[in-house]
């Protein structure tokens, strides 16, 4: 016959692995976010040194075209003597992307009417620090732009 002491062990049994379990679950909750954090991302894409933007033939002197640098944008000029000129097409101010005004003959940023030269100076607005500039090159039909 089973009588109540029998049982007890068994009862206190199950309190103590619940126990045990419930302070590894509170551990695990605790660890996991400072790991995590410490934990070095992995770059979901390798960032190209060149790339070919343009056709020679696709931009006339006084235009601009913004294209994909790796995971951000650039914006490729052919200034109104002919020449090539290449930007980081990430404003400096708050990230926005500039674009090329033929009418100005300048960069500009729309957010907060930043205003850059065709060297990448910030000349106007609140642009603290000029554009990142990139290395142009034309081989045969291409225009090519790569990390200066």
């Amino acid at each position: 016959m089973i009588t109540g002491r029998e049982k007890e062990p068994g009862r206190r049994n199950f309190l103590d692995n619940l126990l045990k379990f419930s302070i590894l679950a509170w551990a695990l909750s605790i660890l996991y976010p400072i790991i995590a954090y410490f934990k070095i991302p992995v770059e979901a894409e390798s960032t190209p040194t060149n790339i070919v933007a343009a056709k020679v033939n696709e931009l006339q002197p006084n235009q601009g075209k913004v294209f994909r640098f790796g995971n951000q944008p650039a914006i490729l000029v052919r200034t109104p003597e002919g020449q090539w000129k290449c930007f980081s097409a990430v404003c400096t101010h708050l990230q926005c992307t500039v674009q090329y005004r033929n009418d100005l003959q300048k960069v500009w940023c729309a957010c907060h009417n930043g205003i850059y030269d065709l060297n990448g100076t910030n000349i106007a607005g609140p642009p603290p620090r000029p554009l990142q500039e990139f290395k142009v090159t034309t081989k045969g039909d291409d225009v090519i732009v790569s990390k200066a």
